[in-house]
């Protein structure tokens, strides 16, 4: 097994492959399409050709969100995680204009938060920032 990294784009299938390897639902097509059109930047991690890992990043230019962060169950633990969040941050910092500020952000899955931790980011709230908040719909 040699697990390659690419800096691409998964097709629809793929995705929501990924994300139901990991227990999580998927979007209707129209969104998880426009979403993934949208999108930035992209590391797709593979065994052979099968599709292994993925994560995305969603950004304005000054704030980005890492999303997606997916591996299959029976890959995980192999480091691949890590090396898909390490390289979305390594291609936002290339993107960055000289002396940009960048602030980078996630929603870590239930009980993934020492992971994130473990790639350099901090939990909220901290001495600068109060708790992450969210709100989700259902039409």
């Amino acid at each position: 097994m040699e697990i390659r990294y690419y800096e691409e784009k998964p097709d629809i299938e793929t995705y929501y492959e990924l994300r139901t390897s990991v227990g999580w639902d998927n979007f209707c097509i129209e969104q998880a399409q426009k979403a993934l059109d949208k999108r930035d930047f992209f590391i797709l991690a593979k065994d052979g050709e099968k599709a292994v890992g993925m994560g995305s990043v969603v950004d304005d230019g000054m704030y980005f969100t890492i999303v997606d962060v997916t591996v299959r169950p029976e890959y995980q633990g192999m480091n691949i995680g890590a090396n898909i969040v390490n390289r979305l941050v390594e291609l936002i910092e290339k993107a960055a204009p000289k002396g940009a500020r960048l602030s980078i952000q996630l929603i870590a899955a239930k009980g993934k938060e020492g992971f994130y931790i473990k790639q350099g980011f901090g939990a909220l709230p901290d001495e600068n920032c109060g708790p992450a908040l969210r709100k989700l719909i259902y039409t």
